[in-house]
């Protein structure tokens, strides 16, 4: 009977153990509620509504090839090369390697830690530790030692648990940034590439411009040398034509700059790329913004802070695990001799095997302190989560409004333009007839050119807040959802559109 008692005992103890393994102290991970409003302000109240739902974690849904909307076969090789060469997207990629490794390093705390050891010790007892005088002289001895041990900690509270569970979301959370920075590559390359197409239709511009001028030059030359206008007008015409040249040289400064940040974009030197000019077209694209709660399943960013959210959650159980005992199972099993020649005897063998059970009871306070600090980062990514879900919210609406109103702003330029030819036109004409001066004919020019600019400038903007667009809703969108896509060729930015040169009056 008295046998018995104590095996009634381990077996309770046991079945306790096991009982209090499955346990855990995190907290219930809830995601952190967002206001998410049913429709964009700028998308027009007709829009379709019907297809509203929850946001549900959508970051393994590829985002596509969303660029070749543009359908534009420079801009589709560039995307692939930054994506294969970038080195901020290696970067992103090795730190993915990394958090993965850290996951699989939270893992190995479920599975036993086994270790083997050989080794020799030489040393001499103190003769009080042996009860014997003084003065006694104590034998120096080697002893060797040959074991194999291994440790294993019964995860009672859910500490190595929720170390995995924090360790798995930080690997999502790196996954979804992983994410985040390809998409912003991806349109830092196409926002890139259509500003080096803006610079070019400038050029174009200036380029015209400038032979236009060199023309006008000759013209009023010989009309000075014939007598007909006074040196004034040749000198203006001489300013005019070195000042489009000045600019010209400016913005060819402008344009290599851009060429070369392009280049970088793309994992090469400046030496190693060089884009021929090719002036930028109009480009008018139908995007659909979807509804706003699409945005929670397609932003990265949104995503990484989520993940963010249930990694702190999952460290304060972490934390509150400190607060409870950890039971530690250790073995080890050997071969100790004082003789090498007789370590490997059967006569040398040795064991040991035993549970350790630590109860935590006095730290000052360190324990709660932890608590405290895992529930303030907690706090601090909820804060962080809704943020960027009000910044991408915003970043949205930010484009949608940029693209509605430089369509418009657009058409208003293009009636700037078609005005400013006309009044050169009509300058010229009667510039020609002796009504007016050159310098009417020298300040319609440069109207019609700065208008021209500005016309350019808006095609560029356009294109780039496309792209913004784009990237602000996540990527690509279902093509079934979405509305043609509509190219337009240039009209008031085309270089052909020159302006008028004086001719010499009859």
């Amino acid at each position: 009977m008295n046998t018995i008692k104590p095996l009634k005992s381990a077996s309770s103890l046991l079945m306790l153990l096991l009982v209090l393994a499955g346990c855990s102290v995190a907290p219930t991970y809830q995601k952190a509620e967002v206001t998410t409003p049913a429709a964009y302000k700028e998308v027009q109240a007709s829009s379709n509504l019907s297809n509203w739902k929850e946001a549900q974690p959508a970051e393994e849904v590829a985002r596509g090839d969303w660029w070749k909307i543009f359908a534009d076969d420079s801009l589709n090789e560039m995307e692939v090369q930054a994506m294969a060469a970038n080195q901020n997207l290696k970067a992103a990629a090795a730190r993915l390697k990394q958090s993965r490794a850290l996951r699989q390093d939270a893992r190995a705390g479920l599975f036993p830690q086994v270790n083997a050891g050989l080794g020799a010790n030489r040393g001499r007892a103190a003769p009080a530790s042996q009860g014997l005088p003084d003065n006694t002289r104590m034998p120096t001895s080697t002893t060797y030692n040959a074991q194999l041990g291994a440790s294993y900690e019964l995860d009672l509270f859910g500490r190595v648990a929720s170390s995995i569970d924090a360790a798995t979301v930080d690997t999502q959370k790196t996954e979804a940034l992983f994410q985040s920075v390809q998409l912003a590559l991806q349109a830092d390359v196409a926002q890139a590439y259509f500003l080096l197409r803006e610079l070019d239709a400038e050029q174009a511009l200036y380029a015209a411009t400038v032979e236009l001028r060199s023309k006008t030059l000759k013209l009023v030359q010989t009309r000075f040398n014939e007598g007909d206008i006074s040196e004034l007008d040749l000198a203006r015409a001489k300013a005019e034509l070195a000042t489009a040249q000045s600019e010209s040289l400016g913005l060819a400064r402008t344009r290599a700059v851009a060429e070369h940040a392009l280049a970088v974009l793309l994992g090469k030197t400046p030496a190693e790329f060089n884009f021929s000019p090719r002036p930028l077209s109009r480009i008018a694209l139908n995007i659909p913004a979807g509804l706003p709660s699409d945005l929670l399943e397609r932003r990265p960013d949104i995503a990484a802070a989520e993940r963010s959210m249930a990694a702190a959650n999952a460290r304060i159980g972490v934390a509150r695990s400190a607060f409870f005992p950890r039971l530690d199972i250790t073995g080890s099993a050997g071969y100790a001799s004082a003789s090498l020649g007789d370590l490997l005897n059967w006569s040398s063998r040795t064991f040991l095997l035993g549970p350790l059970l630590s109860m935590p009871l006095f730290d000052g306070g360190r324990r709660q302190a932890s608590v405290d600090r895992a529930g303030a980062v907690y706090e601090e990514d909820v804060a962080n989560y809704r943020q960027t879900v009000l910044n991408a919210f915003r970043e949205v609406e930010d484009n949608l409004a940029d693209l509605r109103i430089l369509r418009d702003q657009t058409q208003a330029q293009d009636n700037a333009v078609q005005a400013a030819e006309r009044a050169a036109k009509l300058s010229h004409v009667q510039y020609r007839e002796g009504s007016v001066s050159y310098l009417n004919v020298i300040d319609a020019d440069r109207t019609v050119l700065q208008q021209q600019r500005i016309a350019a400038q808006l095609d560029g903007a356009r294109a780039r807040s496309a792209v913004s667009l784009i990237r602000a809703i996540g990527g690509g969108w279902d093509a079934r959802n979405s509305a043609p896509v509509v190219l337009t060729t240039p009209s008031a930015t085309d270089p052909k559109l020159a302006l008028q040169q004086p001719t010499k009056s009859n």
